[in-house]
């Protein structure tokens, strides 16, 4: 059996993972990660390693689900995520 190797992260990536994770917390507002994770089909966990920072490169689809849970637009989200270039 293979060990799956990560390769760490950039720091670029990481900064990505963080300013996801406050979006979709700042989206959240006082709704229970529970509730919102239920319905865009994750676990409770998996929301709080994104919305923490702790899997900041989460699947394509998984952040497709939050961002239509959450009342979010993929563009919106990937322009307030991806740093700018100088």
């Amino acid at each position: 059996m293979g060990v799956m190797v990560r390769t760490p992260l950039t720091p670029e990536e990481r900064e990505r993972g963080e300013r996801l994770g406050k979006l979709l917390r700042e989206a959240r507002g006082g709704r229970s990660m529970t509730e919102i994770a239920a319905s865009a089909g994750i676990s409770a966990e998996t929301l709080r390693k994104i919305e923490t920072g702790r899997a900041p490169t989460p699947a394509f689809f998984t952040v497709a689900a939050l961002a239509g849970v959450l009342g979010l637009s993929m563009d919106e989200l990937a322009g307030r995520c991806v740093p700018v270039p100088l």
